[in-house]
């Protein structure tokens, strides 16, 4: 629609606002009441326009069609002065001292800081690590609160006092620190008088100020793939900015993304190379680490072949670290001989959905599924491991969405679930195949979509019919009304989605559990037709996507091409110019039993603790230990860098160039911000370097130069450049032409597959590994808490330690009252393969026989009690299913 603004007319779209309006064209109005991430409340006063011949608050007043609005005038500069002044004459002088909007705001209108005449002495809050509240500042505005239901969904935050005495404060009523709070950092980003801040050397910064000018790269953290703004002071991170225009998080990000860089100053962090000498790590030069990472790889293919090398490949590294290992191992050591850690999380996922539609990703993109009038959110817990994410899914069920979470834990999202199915571990592909029954039987398919773009279906119409509800219920411990309920809120949507996380993959029937929940989508039609969106995985880490589109696999080259298909090979060979081994690589677990037995002898593990995050962590350190060579290359001396013959101190996110890929297909850019310490140096200049110690030159130079060379290679990403995503932000694959957007959402003509069908599975249920017994009664599951990341090496050196300074057991009150379990008390934990020692926490949120537990402190063993059971395709280890025993009396007598 047009409105005219002081005279000059303005398009924009419906819904906008006179704000909206005046913002397009061009002027400048207060708001302090007011941000764009959330509704407004046009309580402040401060952005006052003439329109339809009265004065209007412009936040709170829609734009029409013909509407013609005066910002300028000296009555309205002068009710917006007075409003202003209103509000700054409750606060003391020193409120106007630091920079802020209020303070851009006063000096717009000409108010000095003579206006500013109240007492102060309400004092603050200075308990949290991240977020600190000055009372005196705090002018009511109530857009930290907003911020923090309205797009967090945390609601920790309340307005509390009477009159001028009303103030922020957490809604739980004590300090900070032990609030609701989620650490966020919306409330700082948005409050506009610095009363809710940041400690450091920027005060009161946000995303809106004009300080905020940074260095723009992809977060490092989850695989979200949130925009942020990363401003330096003095060479350090003064603050890493939520960018208001990022394409996925939009102005939003979390704890870790927001705050947790502290370990780019750890002393901790590695700076030189080091070198075994007589059985100790001791510091070397990097001509003389090169040389030993060159001997110890040529003495091994000596021995043993270019099979007798290995390479596990970094999901933190960038998309062109991953493409320029991969080549090296391939092309300078002659191996396929490279995983990375996707085998331990979402192979599976890759595997199952390639199956099921042709390509080894989401879908959908996080937009699409925002629109879904249901969601299906099936084992994951993005409220913590993902929280952009989920609270964008809260807000969506908030709004009326229909929400079903299969989870056995109360994850965040179930609290607020329609329906919340609490299947025991182990037993998904038995719910799934329950739920698709009830669809079949009452009609709430899409018969046209399963006869024309579908195939599979009279061989799993046969198997369903094995698993009615009552069936279902019996094998999951869900009961049979809940399995029907959420099938028919799923079945009868118009715009299903599901979304899924690691609940589903990590089993020893995890391609099947993707592919039983795949089933569910294909049966609604809700995959590529604008009637649904799809199924999209939660990636873990930051680059799981992009190690693996790169080429990271044993089985596969960059584009997913297999590495048996002589095509190709010949397309990978015609721009390497060397030819491609035609055997599939050895996967992560076969890796380390190869080491075992002897017949690998150089292992290069890139940007993983192996021996915190693998399962069945004291064979690992055996395979470490066995090997005759090994190289890690780390920010910090980890448990397998302490193992390794060679340390390679690398560069970490915020200190790199090259691109990331999210969970829905998007390739961002990452930018360096700072220079690595010392004599760190990035995974490819790392890369290059050994090549060239082995006389080998890979080509591609640069980064950029190296994602062009992977376009050439496959055409997933033909149309992808630096340049490109320089200019519009993200792109997503495939993309295979530079002129043209890529696919955002997959098969609106025709599946990936060779028939152009989706693949129905007709999978039957299968147990798991492992079952409870009389020795080891309770299921242990594995996870991620919201303040730490992975084993831990990057959140536990910073503030994050305060928010959890460790590893805790999840029991239910029950499994504490017949243990004899007190909460806060440590427990020695023992599975069939190993001990570990948790503090306990006495919480409902697990169900009675089960037990959860994460990794983020490896010094706690938890990886050491988990199994070698793995995915019977795809080698991904059985995380969630681990029979033990839980003891407190052995752990105070020392035992």
């Amino acid at each position: 629609m047009r409105v005219t603004v002081d005279g000059a007319p303005v398009d924009v779209p419906e819904g906008a606002t006179l704000l909206d309006a005046v913002r397009a064209a061009g002027a400048e109005l207060p708001a302090l009441c007011h941000d764009d991430r959330f509704d407004p409340a046009g309580s402040c006063r401060t952005c006052l326009v003439s329109a339809g011949g009265g004065t209007a608050a412009a936040c709170v007043t829609p734009a029409a069609e013909g509407a013609e609005v005066t910002t300028d005038g000296e009555e309205l500069r002068e009710l917006r002065r007075d409003a202003v002044e209103l509000i700054v004459s409750a606060l003391p002088p020193r409120a106007l001292d630091r920079p802020s909007e209020l303070a851009r705001v006063c000096a717009g209108l000409g108010i000095g800081p003579e206006a500013a005449r109240g007492p102060g002495g309400r004092g603050g809050d200075d308990s949290h690590p991240y977020v600190h509240l000055d009372r005196d500042l705090c002018i009511a505005c109530g857009r930290c609160v907003r911020m923090c239901s309205d797009v967090q969904g945390a609601f920790a935050l309340t307005l509390t006092g009477r009159g001028a005495d009303t103030t922020v404060a957490p809604g739980t009523g004590g300090p900070w620190l032990e609030s609701d709070c989620v650490a966020c950092g919306g409330c700082v980003d948005t409050c506009p008088t610095g009363a809710v801040s940041q400690p450091g050397p920027v005060p009161g910064l946000t995303s809106a100020d004009p300080r905020a000018a940074g260095v723009r790269t992809t977060c490092g953290y989850c695989g979200v793939g949130c925009t942020l703004d990363l401003v330096v002071r003095d060479g350090r991170i003064a603050a890493a900015l939520p960018a208001r225009d990022g394409p996925v998080n939009r102005g939003h990000a979390c704890a870790k993304g927001r705050f947790a860089h502290g370990f780019l100053t750890s002393p901790e962090r590695l700076t030189r190379p080091l070198v075994r000498r007589d059985g100790r790590l001791e510091p070397a030069d990097w001509d003389e680490a090169l040389a030993a990472v060159a001997d110890g790889l040529r003495r091994a293919v000596d021995a043993g072949g270019p099979d007798a090398v290995a390479a596990i490949s970094s999901a933190r590294a960038t998309n062109e670290e991953n493409y320029l290992l991969q080549k090296f191992m391939r092309t300078v050591i002659g191996t396929n001989n490279i995983d990375n850690c996707s085998r331990l999380c979402h192979a599976p996922s890759a595997a199952g959905l390639t199956a099921s539609f042709g390509l080894p990703g989401g879908t959908d993109t996080l937009e699409g599924i925002e629109q879904a009038d249901c969601l299906l959110v099936v084992g994951a817990n993005p409220v913590e491991a993902h929280p952009v994410v989920g609270a964008r899914l809260l807000q969506r069920a908030l709004r009326g969405a229909g929400l079903v979470v299969a989870d056995p834990r109360a994850v965040g999202l179930a609290r607020h679930a329609d329906v919340h199915l609490r299947p025991r571990p182990g037993t998904n592909v038995a719910l799934f195949h329950g739920i698709a029954h009830v669809l079949l039987a009452e009609g709430m398919t899409d018969e046209e979509f399963l006869r024309e773009r579908a195939a599979g279906l009279d061989e799993l119409r046969e198997t369903l019919a094995a698993y009615p509800p009552e069936r279902a219920a019996a094998l999951t411990g869900v009961p049979a009304p809940h399995i029907t309920a959420a099938a028919r809120l799923y079945g009868r949507a118009e715009r299903p989605a599901v979304v899924y996380g690691l609940g589903v993959t990590e089993h020893l029937h995890g391609t099947d559990g993707v592919r039983t929940l795949a089933n569910l989508a294909i049966l609604r039609g809700a995959v590529g037709t604008g009637r649904g969106f799809g199924i999209n995985p939660l990636r873990g880490q930051n680059n799981v996507q992009g190690a693996s589109d790169m080429g990271a696999l044993p089985e596969t080259l960059p584009g997913y091409g297999k590495v048996t298909d002589p095509g190709a090979r010949s397309r990978a060979e015609a721009v390497w110019g060397t030819p491609v081994p035609g055997r599939p690589g050895l996967r992560i677990p076969q890796m380390f039993a190869a080491a075992r037995a002897g017949e690998l002898r150089a292992l290069w593990v890139v940007g993983e603790d192996v021996t915190a995050t693998d399962p069945d962590a004291g064979r690992v350190a055996r395979a470490l230990e066995t090997c005759p060579f090994t190289v890690c290359s780390e920010l910090f001396l980890s448990g397998t860098a302490r193992r390794a013959d060679v340390v390679l101190p690398a560069a970490s996110w915020p200190e790199k160039d090259g691109t990331f890929t999210n969970f829905d297909r998007r390739v961002q850019r990452v930018r360096p911000a700072l220079a690595p310490p010392g004599g760190a140096r990035t995974d490819f200049w790392i890369v290059h370097a050994v090549a060239a110690a082995l006389g080998a030159d890979l080509g591609c130079p640069t980064p950029a130069a190296a994602l062009e060379e992977c376009g050439r290679v496959t055409g997933l990403f033909a149309g992808i450049t630096h340049a490109r995503l320089d200019e519009e932000g993200a792109v997503p694959w495939p993309c295979p032409d530079p002129r043209r957007p890529g696919r955002a959402r997959l098969y609106t003509r025709r599946f990936a597959t060779p028939d152009g069908r989706a693949h129905l599975s007709a999978a039957p249920y299968l147990p798991p590994g492992e079952q409870a017994d009389d020795d080891y009664p309770l299921i242990m599951v594995t996870g991620r808490r919201l303040d730490h990341y992975n084993s831990g090496s990057m959140t536990r050196r910073g503030g994050n330690l305060l928010l959890a300074p460790a590893d805790l057991l999840d029991l239910h009150p029950d499994d504490a009252a017949r243990h004899g379990l007190r909460d806060g008390q440590p427990v020695l934990v023992e599975s069939r393969h190993g001990r570990a020692r948790l503090t306990a926490r006495i919480s409902d949120d697990v169900s009675p026989g089960q037990v959860f537990c994460a990794f983020h402190f490896p010094g706690s063993g938890v990886n050491r009690l988990t199994s070698g059971h793995t995915d019977t395709a795809t080698s991904c280890p059985e995380y969630k299913v681990t029979a033990v025993r839980v003891d407190a009396h052995r752990t105070r007598s020392g035992r």
